[in-house]
């Protein structure tokens, strides 16, 4: 009983600072934080460093693309 009391004035008190009803995902969290995109596989990565090394391994054919080229 003492629970749901305790639920209760959660609730309420999320619902006057705004933020009570933000769901948020992790796969979503995720999604936002892969800011690269392979040129030639379109696979997402989250930083340079990875990119360069996913484009050098996979795809050692093809040219390195003009923002890797500093990395």
């Amino acid at each position: 009983m003492a629970r749901g009391h305790q639920k209760e004035l959660a609730r309420q008190r999320n619902d006057k600072n705004g933020s009570g009803n933000k769901p948020t995902t992790q796969k979503g969290t995720n999604a936002a934080a892969l800011t690269y995109q392979c040129t030639v596989c379109k696979t997402k990565m989250g930083d340079p460093k990875t990119y360069k090394q996913h484009f050098e391994s996979k795809h050692p054919k093809s040219e390195l693309p003009a923002e890797l080229q500093d990395v």
